[in-house]
């Protein structure tokens, strides 16, 4: 079987790919890997044969931005002006264009990957969504529909007025469904798994300042990070004044060195992965995006979150309803604030035994090679897949 995994925005949006993509590989399947050429070192660098796709080159920019204050209208526009607009547009005719000269059995791409799917449709292939937003209140059916409707005329598909492009085959979510929005249910071809695998606790690969004191990480994700105005001085401020061990990490475009001195007990670097920080925290804060509070829930971690944009004021509200964290206002956030939000998480209970029953949630998924079995029966039988 040769898989195509495409992908449409920044790293969010590749990384629930990857489980999928290296157990694909494991079984001894063909796989690359299409998206933005910036996020494309990152991902060569773990092995997959990738195809550089859309404009751009592969450096990121390192300028930082003002924070802004939220907005929904903002971020809806992007989703449908942006996603479901030029950027499919674009991603479908280079989906079109790479396959002519690899030729797929089958194309995998994240949910906001609309013109794969359209171009899916067009080669007459079976595809299928890998979810990206955890909450499922973001991507929305009526949102995207007026765009949508524009991009499958322009390629000749016929109408779809019940959205049924969005989860036609197969839908993989690397999510528990009991953190889905009851507002918007997985659809009916929807199949849960679990993508990531909970590393025993080893020794700290970082300096500890204070011995025997609790761990928290914090962190902006890849892409919010720039665009934090003076997020990561206020929230480092906060964290800097608790008895604890902070463990900051502030992406590749942004100089730690840019973030004051260096303290006993915050130990800043540019990346570290999830994996092997998780296991030795209490408590994780961070923007809410999906990545990052999936990590911390694989953990049994509470959170404190600072939602700025696209689907974290949606995992912010759906963590509160769940118990499992506490939310700020990114732009009018104090390091008193941040102190007392995180001095709560770690010392009262009920926030971790919430974060540990979705714990337990994420742990009893099969793995991504379920999600593998999967996508096999779809290129066999070219049907929709049906969750039990």
């Amino acid at each position: 079987m040769r898989v195509l995994f495409a992908f449409a925005g920044g790293s969010g949006h590749v990384d629930p790919l990857v489980p999928i993509a290296a157990a694909a590989e494991a079984r001894g399947h063909t796989v690359a890997v299409t998206g933005k050429a910036a996020i494309v070192p990152a991902v060569e660098a773990l092995g997959f044969s990738v195809f550089p796709t859309g404009p751009g080159g592969t450096e990121l920019s390192t300028k930082r931005l003002p924070l802004l204050e939220l907005s929904s209208e903002r971020e809806d526009e992007v989703l449908r002006d942006g996603f479901a607009g030029h950027i499919a547009r674009r991603r479908a005719g280079d989906i079109l264009e790479l396959s002519a000269d690899w030729r797929s059995d089958l194309i995998v791409c994240d949910e906001a990957d609309f013109g794969s799917m359209a171009a899916a449709e067009r080669l007459g292939l079976p595809y299928a969504t890998v979810l990206v937003i955890a909450a499922g209140s973001f991507v929305r059916h009526e949102l995207v529909a007026a765009p949508l409707a524009t991009l499958r005329a322009e390629h000749g598909l016929p109408s779809d007025p019940e959205g049924a492009m969005l989860s036609r085959y197969l839908v993989l979510s690397p999510f528990p469904p009991g953190y889905r929005d009851p507002a918007h249910p997985l659809p009916a071809t929807a199949h849960s798994f679990r993508p990531l695998t909970v590393n025993p606790d080893g020794a700290p690969q970082w300096p500890v300042g204070l011995p025997g004191a609790p761990t928290v990480l914090f962190t902006l994700g890849t892409v919010f990070n720039r665009e934090s105005g003076d997020l990561f001085e206020r929230v480092l401020a906060g964290l800097r004044e608790l008895p604890l061990n902070v463990v900051a990490t502030v992406g590749p475009q942004i100089d730690p060195e840019e973030l004051g001195p260096p303290s006993r007990n915050v130990h800043l670097a540019r990346y570290i992965p999830q994996s092997l920080v998780l296991p030795h925290c209490r408590a994780v804060v961070s923007h809410g995006g999906s990545g990052s509070v999936m990590g911390a829930l694989a953990h049994g971690l509470p959170l404190v979150l600072l939602p700025m944009g696209a689907d974290q004021p949606h995992n912010a509200a759906r963590c509160v309803e769940l118990g499992v964290a506490r939310v700020l206002d990114a732009v009018r956030a104090t390091p008193e604030a941040v102190r007392e939000a995180v001095s709560a998480v770690l010392s009262e209970g009920a926030y971790r035994r919430a974060a540990e029953r979705l714990r337990d949630e994420i742990a009893a998924l099969p793995g991504p090679e379920h999600a593998v079995a999967l996508l096999e029966r779809l290129v066999r039988e070219r049907r929709p897949l049906l969750s039990a």
